[in-house]
């Protein structure tokens, strides 16, 4: 296939000797409500080389973050000019990663942001899951702005039943392999020699496409749409030769297939905070060829649910809005079904939603655009991806 400029291989930095425990550091947007986390990530690489004094974790976004961007950017410097960093040319990283959920293989590389959208109903090759919340990027711009690098915690995935790509790999020399901190499991990543071969396996998944979807953004939708925001400020100032080659053109990420078996592909429940549970279980819109849960003083039943289910979340949450604004209350997200049983048993209901297949997935971003807002969840939050490799930006 001819080459459509969707995949580049980067040249990706990593921390020459140093401690990959200490310096791999979970994703920014995980542990928002656990100030007790990151406060222990700080102490564990207080004084010492780690991803944690180069990225800003969400917690944070209201509290110094000029004083704490302006650091993150001194440091990224620090970093480049005081040789923490070794380059890594001409290939791809396979990425390991060992958890409670098995071991789940990932392909490092860049995306051409060209090639990349995030509004509803893009047909472009790289396309967002869920709904963007514009207000959400301003602050993270800021961040990326004057920043000289990148570390991604974005994961695409791509639809590949057989496994087709991981297969064509051919593995160099071992790049890294050590424990994460704080309950990460353990990862490994390894060169990848022959990254054109990798790139045209890739490409080979969207051939008989009439409108290429490659991949789809499973985690990071606002880091990824962060970047575009970015890109699109910075190329209306360049040359076509200069637009070509810039690098904040490119995002690096993690590319997994959405068929790996250790990626956990769960439905995110609701919840909802009310003193006339009953009431709002009784006006549930139960209709439809599906089937979900509803939860009431800790005990379920089953209820009709639409067969199309981000139809069928769609219409939930409606109800929920319009039930709230009735009555009054508060509406979460639940991750577990047990957690949900045992949260209504101290007051309130909640609806245990069914999951989305993965081998429906792709179709159904390709017929509806966006899922609903916290459709589906991969993993849990000490299983997202970890901060390792970087690439530069300017």
């Amino acid at each position: 296939m001819k080459d459509p400029k969707v995949i580049k291989i980067p040249e990706i930095l990593l921390p020459k000797g140093a401690d990959m425990e200490t310096w791999a550091v979970n994703a920014c947007d995980q542990f928002t409500s656990d100030p007790a986390y990151w406060e222990e990530v700080e102490r564990l690489t207080r004084g010492k080389v780690s991803a944690y004094h180069l990225i800003l974790p969400e917690i944070y976004l209201k509290d110094r973050l000029h004083e704490r961007i302006e650091a993150c950017d001194r440091t990224m410097r620090e970093y480049l000019e005081g040789g923490v960093f070794e380059s890594v040319k001409g290939g791809f990283v396979l990425v390991e990663r060992s958890t409670a959920s098995g071991v789940r293989t990932g392909i490092v590389l860049a995306v051409d942001l060209e090639a990349y959208s995030y509004a509803a109903g893009a047909k472009t090759y790289v396309r967002s899951t869920e709904a963007t919340i514009e207000e959400r990027i301003p602050p993270r711009a800021e961040i990326r702005r004057n920043a000289p690098l990148e570390l991604p915690h974005i994961m695409l995935l791509y639809n590949d039943p057989s496994g087709s790509v991981v297969k064509r790999c051919r593995l160099g020399r071992t790049l890294y392999d050590s424990p994460l901190m704080m309950g990460g499991g353990r990862v490994r990543g390894t060169y990848v020699s022959n990254a054109e071969e990798v790139t045209e396996a890739f490409y080979a998944l969207t051939e008989g496409q009439k409108e290429p979807f490659l991949f789809a953004v499973g985690d990071g939708n606002h880091s990824l749409a962060t970047a575009k925001a970015c890109w699109e400020e910075i190329k209306a100032g360049l040359s076509e030769e200069e637009k070509s080659s810039h690098p904040a053109r490119y995002a690096l990420a993690e590319a997994v297939n959405i068929f790996d078996p250790a990626l956990r592909f769960e439905p995110i429940h609701r919840l909802v905070k009310t003193d006339r549970a009953e009431e709002f279980i009784a006006g549930l819109p139960a209709e439809g060829g599906g089937r979900a849960y509803a939860v009431c003083r800790g005990k379920k039943r089953e209820i009709s649910f639409p067969a199309d289910i981000p139809h069928g979340i769609r219409v939930l949450d409606r109800y929920i809005s319009e039930f709230l604004s009735a009555h009054g209350g508060e509406a979460d997200y639940v991750h577990g079904e047990e957690e949900l049983v045992a949260l209504t048993a101290k007051g309130g209901a909640g609806v245990l939603l069914p999951a989305i297949g993965k081998e429906n997935f792709f179709p159904l971003i390709e017929r509806g655009g966006n899922l609903p807002k916290k459709t589906f969840s991969m993993g849990e939050g000490n299983e997202k991806r970890y901060y390792i490799e970087a690439k530069t930006i300017k």
